[in-house]
């Protein structure tokens, strides 16, 4: 029997690897399925539960794997109904989720690494620095959480939290095919959405997945100069090769395209930004989100008003772009876009 520290977690499995280990075990292939029913549907926390597997096959189980789970280390509420997560992972680091409430939706920001080796210069995930990726199950575990601790039923899922989830590929990957299979969690395709700051070493496998997930690209800037200074991935993925990936996965038939913009005041809120954002908009045939900048400790970026954003909305619509303006919810808590950190401060 191996032990704990050796087992691997049986949830960082896809459904064909956990096939593929049964046999290996001499056991039948189709009892992943049943597996899966006991860790995703019925969110059993011990082997011993699995009633429907002969004691044998659970005994089998328990001696080469561990089910995990994430350690919830503190909680905050915003006033606008927004709520973030810290969890404490099995080697002792930590990471963020974030849940907000709009409407009818009720969506799970999920982290993809801890920390990030990208450091954009607005954003608070890289402040200290790259720490590892996050496993499948590190990754599942935040939905898991926030149903079978809290009998949540969250409506839609982005992995929009700490880390450049294209740079995580493998496993953000399988965690997409555990979500969206019927055996697993059973999210539509429709409801997962992957940001990415433009990893194109990527576009091509997310296109491959062939699993109709929406792609969110973090833009931020028009130029090369203004894009080098506030997000550093653009020294080794210009812009125009980040618009070129992104036209390509959109003509090999991925989703629409989201552009994501943050506004910050006196920086990338000009006409002329204007213009340049509609030109790519209209070239990918994306509709854009418009996000105001939310303060970050140690940066000195001006949070724009309602009029400025306002203004800025105006002049892409009157450019012909499909244009979201999206609340920045959470601040008081550092919860809203790009405050994220893995750690809650006192």
């Amino acid at each position: 029997m191996k032990s704990p520290q050796e087992q691997k977690d049986i949830r960082d499995l896809s459904l064909e690897e956990l096939r593929a280990e049964l046999e290996r075990m001499g056991e039948r292939p189709f009892r992943a399925s049943q597996i899966f029913d006991w860790l995703y549907k019925k969110r059993a926390a011990k082997f011993e539960d699995f009633t429907s597997l002969s004691k044998d096959l659970r005994e089998k189980l328990a001696s080469r794997f561990r089910i995990g789970a994430l350690e919830l280390a503190d909680k905050r509420e915003s006033s606008d109904g927004t709520t973030k997560f810290l969890f404490r992972l099995r080697d002792g680091e930590h990471i963020e989720t974030v849940l907000i409430a709009a409407r009818k939706r009720l969506t799970v920001c999920l982290s993809t690494q801890v920390g990030c080796k990208f450091a954009c210069a607005f954003c608070a995930s890289g402040l200290h620095g790259f720490k590892r990726n996050l496993a499948p199950s590190e990754i599942t575990g935040q939905v898991l959480y926030l149903q079978h601790s809290l009998g949540l039923e969250p409506t839609n899922f982005v992995f929009m939290g700490m880390g450049e989830p294209l740079d995580n590929w493998a496993n953000v990957e399988k965690a997409l095919r555990i979500m969206n299979a019927p055996e697993g969690l059973g999210i539509a395709a429709r409801r997962l959405t992957v940001s990415t700051a433009g990893f194109v070493d990527s576009f091509k496998r997310l296109a491959a997945l062939d699993l109709q997930v929406n792609l969110s690209l973090s833009l931020h800037a028009v130029t090369d100069r203004l894009r080098d200074r506030l997000m550093p991935i653009n020294r080794r993925f210009p812009l125009e090769e980040v618009v070129r990936a992104a036209e390509e996965y959109v003509h090999s038939g991925g989703r629409m395209i989201t552009l994501e913009y943050i506004v910050i005041r006196g920086l990338n809120d000009s006409l002329d930004d204007a213009d340049g954002l509609a030109a790519i908009a209209r070239r990918l045939r994306a509709k854009v989100n418009l996000i105001a900048y939310s303060p970050v400790e140690g940066r000195e970026f001006e949070t724009p008003t309602e009029a400025d954003v306002a203004r800025f909305k105006r002049w892409l619509e009157e450019r012909k772009v499909n244009t979201i303006l999206r609340l920045s919810k959470g601040s008081d808590i550092a919860a809203a876009c790009g405050q994220l950190a893995g750690r809650f401060k006192e």
